[in-house]
């Protein structure tokens, strides 16, 4: 890798990162390529090596890697797929386009959701905000078709390009099922027209990402009272099997009670369209290879990707949605192994250790606080590599090989859907990952207070034996870091230690904190990137994260014997290294709660006095920032 030494000082990502971004290719079948999409990319080759090879040889194979390696032939036949056509789909459509009327609707409402229909309310079961040891009934709004509400406002560029190409791609496969030009035309218009109706009375992706706002409980009864046109109190109990919710969490109390304007009978044929489009649009991919194609039209646009996956690579990816867990396992055994997993135990442990010495000493805490911060931190659940043990459900996803590619997905989104209704109430198992151990990525899930780093994303240039330890301080021991950072970020911070909707703030450390949290907005709100701009509130999350991450490590790395601050902050910025279409970084500047990787890259190590010492950075480089303006919070 070659580093332009004096381009530090005024742009640490192109200094690291301009050589390869002039020679970086985006794949065509995807939108981005960089640290991330490179590692995936070869764990996928990797993978779909390893499983061509295990279909010459099933003797070898376990009952639920060898139930995964027929779901990938299965998926993989697209002569088979051809030959069926769209028959598979037609058969879906059917109870659909069957519909008479929103009483109807209301009768077959819950085998709808069982079976994976879209729905005017989504429902879900997950962990009780402010009692995080049960699972309980969650009623949330549906999503749009555009990627969030801020895209139908009427200065949104993008939108009416966008939405001709969904009408073009939406055109093409209700015309292959059969559709007549005026039926094709009437069911987008409307489908199109009940869209825009939600979209004054749902959350955009900012007001999301406060997850305090989603927690407003309303008892069986009042939840009931929301609609006169549909009972809402008939669906929940068929989904529950009888039973009668004490409460239920609705996380859009404003799209609730406005559920009777958007669903009823004189927006009955509009709501039907609708649930057509929407059916059409999800499942066309699992027919013949023609309209898998077109099914992917609207998406590419979105992202700025050329093309279509390939056959193969698009069948693993299908395979690999529904067993994830298998083949995670797999990968996990094979590829990370049980010393690399306690190796790792071992460095996150340690990154908690310098945190809690963080925590006790920081300075602007009170006791009281200080001593709930490190109790949370004690309580931090660790999960590394892979998990212990495979999710049950596995055991129940058997594949038929005489029925479609579609059937056999559509039983296995009812048989998980099944077992999470089957879950409310009952205790959340804090064991169960939530990724698979073959995903590039690392999370921290506030409602249990437990942070997972799954074997994928433990590799260079993240982690590496070849490398300094201060290289892979800069690279996973920020990534640990930024975890362990969000159980107090201004989202993690709401919940103690137990993952419990619940302050445990005194009121004028919170109101400290919110202040330092103000400033972790104005630091990144409105820079330009991408012919737009940066959204603070959007972000402020995982930049909070990416601070107390960064900073957290650095502090780690010092420590070491022959500590290189150097190698600390490159590997940091070539972590972040992405080059992607325009149309995708404007996409996630929308919908997305990370900041721009360069950004990542550039804006947190302005905050670090170590990095001005290290690179000699001085006033009048662009990589200065005055003292007063730089942030630090953990």
């Amino acid at each position: 890798m070659t580093v332009n030494e004096q381009l530090i000082k005024d742009d640490l990502y192109e200094a690291v990162n301009g050589e390869w971004l002039k020679t970086a290719k985006i794949p065509d079948d995807k939108p981005a390529t960089g640290g991330f999409n490179d590692l995936a990319d070869e764990i996928d080759k990797t993978l779909m090596s390893d499983f061509e090879k295990m279909t010459s040889d099933s003797s070898t194979q376990s009952a639920l890697m060898q139930e995964f390696l027929n779901y990938y032939a299965l998926a993989a036949d697209f002569d088979r797929r051809e030959l069926e056509g769209t028959t598979p789909l037609k058969s879906v459509l059917e109870p659909l386009e069957n519909l008479t009327g929103l009483a109807d609707f209301n009768v077959k409402w819950a085998d709808f959701v069982l079976a994976g229909y879209p729905s005017p309310l989504n429902f879900d079961v997950d962990a009780d905000m402010k009692n995080a040891k049960i699972n309980a009934f969650f009623a949330a709004a549906p999503n749009l078709i555009l990627p969030d509400k801020t895209y139908y406002e009427a200065d949104n560029q993008q939108a009416e390009q966008l939405l001709d190409v969904f009408r073009k791609m939406m055109t093409k496969l209700l015309g292959a099922l059969d559709y007549s030009e005026e039926d094709v035309k009437k069911v987008i218009s409307e489908a199109l027209i009940f869209d825009r109706n939600l979209v004054p009375h749902v959350k955009s992706a900012e007001e999301s990402a406060d997850y305090s706002k989603a927690y407003n409980p309303q008892t069986f009864t009042e939840f009931g009272l929301q609609s006169k046109n549909v009972n809402l109190q008939v669906v929940v109990k068929q989904l529950l099997n009888g039973q009668e919710p004490e409460k239920i969490i609705v996380t859009e109390p404003k799209y609730l009670a406005a559920i009777d304007d958007i669903l009823n009978e004189a927006h009955f044929n509009e709501f039907k369209s609708w649930l057509i489009v929407k059916t059409v649009s999800n499942l066309s991919s699992f027919l013949s290879d023609d309209i898998r194609v077109i099914s992917g039209e609207y998406g590419r646009a979105l992202s700025g990707s050329k093309g279509p996956k390939k056959q193969q690579k698009f069948a693993y990816y299908l395979a690999m949605g529904a067993y994830s867990g298998i083949v995670g396992e797999y990968y996990g055994h094979k590829y990370f192994g049980e010393d690399a997993k306690a190796d790792v135990q071992r460095m996150v442990e340690k990154m908690i250790g310098v945190y809690q010495n963080r925590l006790a000493n920081n300075k602007w805490l009170t006791s009281a606080t200080r001593d709930k911060a490190i109790l949370k931190l004690n309580k931090l659940g660790i999960q590394v590599g892979y998990p212990g043990k495979i999710n049950p459900l596995y055991q129940k996803m058997h594949v038929d090989t005489k029925k479609p590619l579609l059937e056999n997905a559509m039983g296995f989104d009812q048989l998980a859907t099944e077992d999470m209704f089957s879950k409310w109430n009952q205790p959340v198992d804090r064991d169960l990952w939530e990724m698979s151990a073959a995903t590039v990525n690392a999370y921290y899930h506030p409602f249990k207070n437990i942070i997972v780093f799954p074997a994928a994303i433990l590799q260079a240039p993240f982690y590496s034996l070849e490398q300094s330890s201060s290289a892979n301080y800069g690279g996973i021991g920020a990534v640990i870091a930024h975890e362990i950072s969000h159980a107090f970020d201004n989202n993690g911070a709401l919940f103690d230690e137990y993952g419990n909707l619940n302050n445990w703030w005194s009121e004028a450390d919170l109101a400290h904190f919110k202040e330092l949290s103000q400033q972790m907005v104005a630091e990144f709100d409105g820079t330009e990137y991408a012919g737009q701009k940066v959204n603070g509130t959007l972000t402020v999350s995982e930049n909070i994260a990416d601070a107390g991450g960064l900073s957290c490590a650095l502090e780690a790395a010092k420590a070491e014997p022959n500590a290189d601050i150097s190698a600390f902050f490159i590997n940091w910025a070539q972590v972040w290294r992405m080059k992607a279409s325009t149309q995708y970084m404007q996409l996630l500047l929308s919908i997305d709660v990370h900041a721009p990787a360069k950004l990542r890259a550039n804006i947190q190590v302005q905050n670090l006095a170590d990095f001005y010492a290290t690179f000699g950075i001085n006033p009048g480089d662009k990589m200065y920032k005055n003292p007063d303006e730089r942030v630090n919070i953990w």
